[in-house]
């Protein structure tokens, strides 16, 4: 994945969602270390400050644990915990609004479960 420095995402917090993606594709495992601020740094063409940032939300959200002097390194049940802040994530920002504008176009539940199933055929 590459940064978009014209989002109005901050680049750090794109740092950190370019890491949970590589974990969440199985491109970083559980138990391994994962690239160093300066190798983030180096390759995305941004301030190391920048990269450990993004790193250190990841510390913080328990996805990745620190060894001093070796590195980060992708905790145990870090997939599950990514997994499921997503899946909060996708209820508060998609199916709630979803569910407001059906309740005030008056499209009941079961109409709007037959839509998705349609679009899903």
């Amino acid at each position: 994945m590459k940064l978009d420095v014209n989002s109005e995402v901050p680049i750090f917090q794109q740092v950190a969602e370019i890491i949970s993606n590589e974990i969440l594709n199985n491109n970083i495992l559980e138990g391994q270390q994962v690239p160093s601020t300066n190798e983030i740094a180096e390759f995305y063409q941004i301030n190391p400050a920048t990269a450990r940032k993004g790193l250190n939300i990841l510390v913080e959200d328990e996805i990745l644990y620190k060894r001093r002097g070796i590195g980060m390194f992708v905790k145990e049940g870090a997939t599950r915990k990514i997994l499921q802040q997503r899946k909060n994530e996708f209820t508060h920002v998609f199916l709630k609004p979803l569910l407001e504008e059906a309740r005030r176009l008056g499209i009941s539940i079961d109409e709007v479960k037959k839509l998705i199933d349609k679009q899903g055929e």
